[in-house]
């Protein structure tokens, strides 16, 4: 077979259908925690819909009910925990310390 035939055969590799997020059973609501806990990242950010593979309707009401569950705070607006470890751990001593011990002596 010639090289210019071969490059438009399709390969036979059969894919595999990705389940979608949302089953249609489930109800998107700021109470349903479990369901709205998946579409937000580590730092506490909307993951997009590219990420998440909703439709624009599903992201718009996921949207919602994730801005209304921080309202109420069921749900941090930001999730900054690795922050605040790194911010303990590595303390900083300026040379304000140094002026007050040079004072009192």
């Amino acid at each position: 077979m010639d090289k210019s035939k071969r490059l438009f055969l399709k390969s036979k590799r059969s894919f595999r259908r990705r389940l979608p997020p949302i089953q249609s059973g489930d109800r998107i609501d700021y109470k349903n925690m479990s369901l709205i806990n998946r579409f937000i990242s580590e730092q506490g950010k909307i993951l997009s819909r590219r990420v998440n593979r909703l439709t624009l309707k599903q992201q718009r009401l996921i949207t919602i009910a994730i801005k209304q569950a921080r309202i109420l705070s069921s749900l941090p607006f930001l999730n900054n925990e690795k922050q605040f470890e790194k911010g303990e751990s590595t303390t900083r001593t300026t040379g304000l310390k140094k002026k007050k011990n040079r004072f009192l002596n």
